[in-house]
């Protein structure tokens, strides 16, 4: 059973998919772009049978409730402070959190600057961010593979992606994933200012500050088809993590593993969670 619930905030109220007793371990689960909280559907159901009380939102922008106009206001420091403030409203003083793409870069940052309110860390496809910042430097075909992040800044991204029934977004999924899962996305993104407040992800500018070790206790999961990180970042993001680590290498699955493998990415998270 999967309820649909509202998390209120001073920033705004989030929608979100949940699942499990309200009493259960609680378990957060950011997804990506340009996905929404339904990408952790599979992984949000099985927790909660397994009695974790799990919460995937709808993040900054996603949710209608939570959507500013200005780019400066989706920086990392304004996403990161949504996770605790969520946290805050579901009276949750320790959780574990899960992530995936961008979903998994706020992660590592809450990790970084919020240590104390985690008890693991699950992140999928998406490296350490200092990681990723020794491959852009070393690795030309890292470089090569985020130039996106870039050309995504430009005002004419909006229309390109929607242009000829928003082909270039559902191109994305590589075919790997639910239709249906696509088709909603699309129709969300469609919306009146959706699409812009998604991509303002890429437009808030870089965090400030260097990214810190993790000391939380994490796994990190990387599949060999991703097209947006190569090996470099994915294997250098072993020398981030100073407390239990486990990093998982899963063969011929692309960037989308939670939904192109959701019982494997389920049977990770719990193995982590355990």
């Amino acid at each position: 059973m999967i309820d649909h619930i509202s998390i209120p905030t001073e920033a705004g109220t989030f929608d979100a998919i949940a699942s499990g007793p309200e009493d259960g371990r609680p378990v957060l689960l950011l997804h990506g772009f340009p996905e929404a909280a339904i990408e952790w559907e599979h992984q949000v159901a099985v927790l909660g049978v397994n009695g974790f009380r799990a919460v995937a939102p709808d993040q900054r922008g996603y949710s209608p409730g939570v959507r500013p106009e200005q780019a400066s206001e989706y920086t990392v420091t304004h996403l990161v402070g949504d996770v605790i403030a969520m946290a805050d409203s579901l009276g949750w003083d320790t959780f574990d959190l899960v992530g995936h793409d961008w979903g998994g870069a706020v992660a590592w940052w809450t990790a970084i600057e919020h240590p104390e309110r985690l008890r693991t860390l699950t992140v999928f496809s998406t490296p350490h961010p200092a990681a990723l910042k020794v491959a852009l430097q070393s690795d030309e075909d890292q470089a090569m593979r985020s130039q996106y992040m870039r050309d995504w800044r430009e005002r004419s991204t909006e229309k390109r992606m929607l242009d000829n029934n928003a082909q270039a977004i559902k191109q994305m999924f590589e075919w790997r994933i639910r239709p249906s899962h696509v088709e909603e996305y699309v129709q969300r993104l469609s919306e009146p200012g959706a699409l812009t407040a998604a991509l303002n992800w890429y437009r808030a500018g870089k965090p400030h500050g260097a990214a810190d070790k993790v000391g939380v206790r994490t796994m990190y999961v990387w599949s060999t088809e991703d097209v947006a990180f190569g090996s470099v970042a994915a294997f250098e993001t072993e020398k981030w993590c100073t407390g239990p680590y486990r990093f998982e290498m899963v063969e011929d699955v692309s960037h989308w593993i939670p939904e192109e493998i959701p019982e494997a990415a389920s049977s990770l998270i719990l193995e982590n969670l355990g």
